[in-house]
C-alpha cells in the first residue's frame, strides 16, 4: 500500500477567505500542513505552473475564473494534467457533477463538510491514511 505523503503541497482555491481557512484547518486536522491558497482560478493556475502540487481542492463558484474553468485548464496542460483535483461545490446538481466528470475531476465534495467527509474523499483520491 502506498504511503500518503503528508508533506505534499496542496493548493486550496476559493474566493471566500472563511472557506479557505475552514479547508486549511480540516487538512491540518488530517495531518497535512503544506497548504497554499489561491483566491481564484487564474491565480491558482499561475501557482500550479510555478510549483509542484500533489493535490488541488478548488471551489466551483469563483470569479473571474471558475473552478470548472480551472479544472479544464489544468487537464489541458500536459505538465499539470495528472494532478488529483477535488471540486468543492455548494450544489450537488447532477449536471454540475456530470460537467466536472467530463472535464476530468478526480472527485468532488459538497459543502458543508467535516474532516471525516474530507478524509473519505481524500482516501479515494490519494489512498488510505
Amino acid at each position: 500500500m502506498s504511503q500518503v505523503d503528508f508533506n505534499m503541497s496542496i493548493l486550496v482555491v476559493d474566493d471566500y477567505k472563511t472557506m479557505l481557512r475552514i479547508i486549511r484547518n480540516l487538512l491540518k486536522q488530517l495531518g497535512f500542513n503544506n497548504i497554499d491558497e489561491a483566491s481564484d482560478g487564474s491565480v491558482a493556475l499561475q501557482k500550479l505552473r510555478d510549483k509542484k502540487y500533489g493535490l488541488v481542492i478548488s471551489d466551483w463558484n469563483m470569479e473571474p475564473m471558475s473552478g470548472l474553468q480551472l479544472l479544464k485548464e489544468v487537464r489541458a496542460d500536459s505538465k499539470l494534467s495528472d494532478i488529483p483535483f477535488i471540486m468543492v461545490t455548494a450544489e450537488s446538481k447532477s449536471e454540475n457533477v456530470l460537467a466536472a466528470k467530463e472535464a476530468g475531476v478526480t472527485n468532488y465534495i459538497t459543502k458543508p463538510f467535516n474532516a471525516q467527509t474530507l478524509k473519505n474523499k481524500l482516501t479515494t483520491v490519494i489512498g488510505e491514511f
